[in-house]
């Protein structure tokens, strides 16, 4: 057994993994990252995503707030130049941080239903990036 796949769900973070390869097929797919493009992942969990966006040559900025989680991250993807881990929760996160042109970032995300509202309203605030 791999250590991304010891760390458990935690309900209280409503953390869901995603598992099936035809969903993140599916996802990645619809996401259609491309070089150049700049895009921030909200709560990457375990990386099922993250690596078929690294993939596409975009920039990723990646927002995680379980700590247990930040060193398999790491362990994955801190060698590649287009990778940036952020350890935080997604709904204080200053988006402005990231430096990012007018219009070009991206969000992307298997999101947590219970934090999806309070978020939408958070990342409207930044509309301007």
């Amino acid at each position: 057994m791999t250590e991304q796949y010891k760390h458990k769900a935690r309900k209280r973070f409503g953390q869901n993994f995603l598992h099936d390869a035809g969903v993140i097929d599916r996802i990645l797919r619809a996401i259609n990252a491309k070089s150049g493009d700049r895009l921030l992942e909200i709560g990457p969990g375990q990386g099922a995503l993250t690596q078929g966006i690294l993939s596409s040559g975009g920039q990723l900025d990646v927002v995680e707030l379980d700590k247990d989680l930040i060193p398999i991250l790491n362990q994955q993807f801190a060698g590649m130049s287009n990778f940036n881990l952020h350890q935080g929760d997604a709904l204080k996160f200053d988006f402005a941080t990231l430096n990012a042109a007018p219009r070009t970032l991206r969000v992307v995300g298997n999101l947590p239903y219970n934090i999806s509202t309070p978020l939408i309203f958070h990342l409207l605030k930044n509309a301007e990036l």
